[in-house]
Order: structure tokens, then C-alpha cells, then sequence
């Protein structure tokens, strides 16, 4: 039986998502605010947190990246009625797996939870797993990423997208790939957030080095090769 965390200042949303839960055999706490979110994320074991961005205390951006540091193998969902490009790369920065857009349908919301929950169960069944391509290494242990020895540090989101790439290597990956095995999320040909997280990628990654090793296949999608 999975227990989740709901951070929601709308009563009767938070009301919902506890009865829907629990209807599914899960445990679910409310907190009505981030501060009190926080508390009961740090004093109690959760297996998933969904947080709303606009809360009382504490926002569910600072939330987020406040949890992140302390509970970085704990999946985050994030709810909100902003749905632009820019509020979504805010809240995977911040370190969420996911982002829901209000109004939304609860089976939307489970089915994304039992993904992230499947997700997280098969990292930690592989958590001493290290990824290696060319001059690039990834541990998905440490979460510690390596090009030439050189360290580079990047956001959860942008380590996510790097260890699907690095899985996939050699093979060229769709944005509609991308974002269902990434972002648990369909393809909103409306935005174009995988194109700014490729670019984040690309500015950490190949950057300063003189081998290239994501590029673009024009009309396809990108791929992670060192020769093309």
C-alpha cells in the first residue's frame, strides 16, 4: 500500500485526490500549505509528494527544490492552472517528475503516479548502475555525470533526459518518445520544452569539448552518437 503526500490549498481538490486514492488502496496525507507540506515530507516516509505551485508559506517552486535536496529518490508531482513553456521548464528545474495542468481527470493524475512509482521502484533496483558512452559517464547511484573526468552538474530533469539518452544511445528518439518515457506525459506539439532541455543539455555536455555528441535528425529528432 503506497503513501502519498498531497500539498493542496484548495480543500475540495485535495479532498478529491485523498478520496481517489484511497479508493485505489493508497495512504494519503493533506497539507493545506507548503510549510506544513514540508514538515510532514521530512518527518514521515512518503513514496510519492503532489504539491500545487500556489501555496500559502511556501510556494511550490521553493517546496520542491527544498524536498529535492533532502529526498531525492521521492517522486514529485506538480499541479497548477499555468501551462506555458516557461512554468513547466520552472517546475522540472525545481526537480518535479511531472506537471498536471488544472482542471484535470483523477485517472490522468493515477495513471502518471503508478508510472513514476514503477520508475522509481526499477532505478532503486538498479541504483549502483553507472552509464558510460565515448568520454561520457553517468551513476545513477551518485547521480555524480562525467565528461573527459570533468564533472557537470545538471538538474534533475536535465540527469533524467541524459539517462534516457545514454539508454538509448546510437538510436534516434522522437520528442513524443521523449516525452512519454521522460516526462510521463503526451507530446504538446504547443510547447517546445524538450528543445530547451536539449539545449541545456547540449550547453553542459558538448559545449566546451570538441566531440559533439547530441544531435538533431531534422524532422526525426535527436540521437546520441559520437559520429554521425
Amino acid at each position: 500500500m503506497h503513501k502519498i503526500l498531497i500539498i493542496e490549498d484548495e480543500q475540495r481538490i485535495a479532498t478529491l485526490i485523498k478520496r481517489g486514492l484511497e479508493e485505489n488502496n493508497c495512504l494519503a496525507d493533506v497539507a493545506y500549505d507548503g510549510e506544513t507540506g514540508k514538515k510532514l515530507a521530512l518527518r514521515s516516509s512518503y513514496d510519492l509528494i503532489i504539491t500545487d505551485i500556489i501555496l500559502p508559506k511556501i510556494n511550490g517552486i521553493d517546496l520542491c527544490r527544498e524536498l529535492r535536496e533532502h529526498l531525492p529518490n521521492t517522486p514529485i508531482i506538480m499541479l497548477t492552472a499555468l501551462g506555458t513553456t516557461d512554468d513547466k521548464v520552472e517546475g522540472f528545474d525545481a526537480g518535479a517528475d511531472d506537471y498536471l495542468v488544472k482542471p484535470f481527470d483523477f485517472r490522468e493524475l493515477f495513471a502518471r503516479i503508478r508510472t513514476l512509482l514503477k520508475r522509481y521502484n526499477q532505478l532503486e533496483n538498479n541504483n549502483s548502475e553507472v552509464l558510460n558512452y565515448a568520454d561520457l559517464e553517468l551513476n545513477i547511484h551518485t547521480k555524480l555525470v562525467k565528461r573527459d573526468n570533468q564533472e557537470i552538474h545538471l538538474t534533475p530533469k536535465e540527469f533524467k533526459l541524459l539517462e534516457y539518452m545514454l539508454r538509448n544511445k546510437e538510436r534516434v528518439l522522437s520528442r513524443t518518445e521523449i516525452a512519454q518515457n521522460v516526462w510521463e506525459t503526451h507530446f504538446d506539439t504547443g510547447t517546445n520544452f524538450i528543445d530547451v532541455y536539449i539545449n541545456y543539455l547540449r550547453n553542459k555536455i558538448d559545449k566546451k569539448f570538441p566531440t559533439k555528441l547530441i544531435h538533431t535528425k531534422s524532422g526525426m529528432g535527436f540521437i546520441l552518437k559520437d559520429k554521425l
